[in-house]
């Protein structure tokens, strides 16, 4: 099946959910995003910040654009003039650079608290208590030119659909808590980004409202040149 092919069939399983897709385009040529931006894709997911900054002029400027990969505090300035949503919050330190930036380009992006509900020590993402922390810091509250409006989390790399539902279900329970303690009055305050290729059908039957979905659409990755 083509990209487009393999776009429309993802698509098709968000029909009658409150769920989109991003695009995962990580390590993909500007050529391959360009069939699936032709073929209806809107939302693009990069991990690095080299990658988005490197592709996003040659993509039309109706492209979101959702960093989703670990981001360092120095690299917020090379996406701050056109990035939508940043899904890797997990720090105030993090919060406060992205307001600095953003208020640079008198711009306001979104961000995403990113969880760590996986049982891999590796995966990064914030505790409720962190979380907690810095949603009740003065800091947060002066904050004009981020907006959070919603939780992520990478789960396990497991095959056991158990496990998958019980973190993501742990994820929706952060994102419920929070609504209700800190953004009640706030309809943005609506994603919850769950479910990659492998498991983003239990993700969505879960509760994701946003799945990150690369090598269903692209295929395998390329391999890296040497």
């Amino acid at each position: 099946m083509s990209i487009a092919d393999n776009f429309h069939a993802v698509q098709s399983e968000l029909q009658g959910t409150n769920c989109r897709l991003v695009a995962v385009t990580k390590t993909h040529p500007v050529e391959r995003l360009r069939e699936v931006y032709d073929a209806g894709a809107r939302l693009f997911g990069e991990n690095k910040v080299q990658e988005m900054a490197a592709k996003q002029p040659d993509l039309p400027p109706d492209v979101e654009w959702h960093l989703i990969g670990h981001l360092q505090t120095n690299k917020v300035k090379y996406i701050a003039p056109f990035v939508h949503t940043i899904q890797s919050i997990d720090s105030l330190k993090l919060l406060l650079e992205i307001e600095k930036q953003a208020a640079k380009h008198n711009r306001v992006i979104c961000g995403l608290l990113q969880f760590h509900i996986a049982s891999e020590e590796t995966k990064s993402g914030l505790s409720l208590a962190e979380a907690e922390d810095i949603l009740q810091s003065d800091a947060f509250r002066t904050l004009q030119h981020v907006q959070l409006t919603g939780v992520m989390g990478v789960a396990t790399f497991t095959d056991d659909e158990n496990q998958l539902r019980r973190e993501f279900r742990e994820l929706r329970g952060y994102f419920e808590l929070l609504k209700e303690r800190y953004f009640a009055p706030q309809p943005t305050f609506k994603e919850i980004s769950m479910g990659m290729s492998a498991d983003y059908k239990l993700a969505i039957e879960e509760g994701s409202t946003l799945i990150r979905v690369g090598s269903a659409i692209f295929g395998a990755r390329p391999a890296l040149q040497g």
